[in-house]
């Protein structure tokens, strides 16, 4: 069955108002990350742009989902793989640059992680109607040769809010994010329910680490350390950070608190190398499986068929996920579980603003 269904455009246009890289994406780069790779597949293979949020291939949250994406579409079909990586400083004019470059340079599908890319998507799509682009976490509006890959956030963040809720000891939750757009806060809306329903009388704190065109609440470890340590120090004891790399130091304070609780985002945090000397505080995390969006536009340009229109990976399909690596959500299990499923048949309609 193919994994993919079509949802109205307008149902989503608050999503397509959102300015910057997912739930997260990064670590700040100075200047554009650029790399190829070719394999021995004779012209045959696929030939993708890739056009990452901040922090890029590396972020170990948003881009390295997409990346797995791009990686398991190359290991399965061969050809070439080219990689730009987004600035903290980036204009609109540099976002299209990017584009343009790589839609030049004959790339095709073109790809551009994270919502900040909407509006110059739209310009440049309008230039290369022969190339199909692909944009995750946005709706490009009126661009027949876009596919919109987006995610119910909302729904993964629920299911942290339910594990938060049974795990917490004190009763008092934080949530950290990293910019505050409509994006970040289905994160937070979907948190708060589901910690609201499962324990009425706990409380969510949330926080964000920066605010409009500032992006650098994605990219800044620090922040997301004192942010987190802050929450810590009024009580709170466990802490869902949807903010890309500054969730590292958030997850870094947590472990640093002997009883407390990190939730990590977008990919499973539990098991990254870098991260393994706090995994045990790591409770779970929200998967965003973007690689899957991003393989499935991939492999339709490699077929031929290439996805376009808006392209929604709900929980009802593994778009987003909690991960239960670690086994710390083992015990909880059964009302994880009967609240996903409630979700998925709509006896629960999660929230997406808080």
């Amino acid at each position: 069955m193919r994994r993919v269904s079509k949802i109205a455009a307008a149902g989503i246009a608050t999503a397509a108002l959102a300015l910057s890289a997912t739930a997260c994406g990064s670590t700040s780069s100075e200047k554009d990350k650029d790399s190829s790779a070719s394999s021995s597949a004779g012209g045959k293979g696929v030939k993708v742009g890739v056009a990452y949020d901040v922090g890029g291939r590396g972020d170990h949250s948003f881009n390295d989902s997409a990346a797995r994406g791009i990686d398991k579409a190359k290991a399965e079909f061969g050809g070439e793989i080219k990689e730009l990586t987004a600035k903290t400083t980036d204009t609109e004019a540099d976002r299209v640059e990017r584009l343009t470059q790589l839609a030049q340079a004959g790339y095709n599908p073109v790809v551009g992680i994270g919502y900040a890319y909407a509006n110059s998507m739209k310009q440049v799509a309008a230039k290369f109607p022969k190339t199909t682009f692909g944009i995750v976490d946005s709706v490009v509006e009126g661009a027949p040769n876009v596919d919109n890959i987006v995610f119910t956030e909302e729904q993964g963040s629920y299911l942290a809010g339910v594990a938060a809720a049974l795990k917490s000891k004190t009763g008092h939750i934080g949530f950290i994010g990293g910019v505050d757009v409509p994006l970040i806060k289905k994160f937070e809306a979907g948190f708060v329910q589901g910690v609201k329903d499962t324990k009425p009388s706990a409380d969510v704190k949330p926080q964000y680490l920066s605010h409009g065109s500032d992006t650098s609440g994605f990219a800044s470890p620090d922040k997301g350390k004192a942010a987190a340590q802050g929450m810590l120090d009024d009580g709170i004891d466990v802490i869902y950070t949807a903010a890309g790399s500054s969730g590292n130091g958030a997850i870094e304070a947590v472990a640093g608190k002997k009883g407390t609780w990190a939730i990590g985002v977008d990919s499973d945090q539990y098991n990254q190398a870098s991260l393994a000397k706090y995994k045990s505080s790591i409770l779970t995390s929200v998967v965003k499986n973007v690689d899957i969006g991003v393989y499935d536009l991939v492999k339709s340009v490699k077929d031929g068929k290439p996805l376009t229109g808006t392209n929604s990976y709900p929980l009802a399909k593994d778009g987003v996920s909690l991960a239960t690596s670690g086994g710390f959500i083992d015990d909880i299990k059964a009302q994880i579980d009967a609240a996903k499923k409630k979700i998925v048949d709509g006896s629960i309609k999660v929230k997406t603003t808080p």
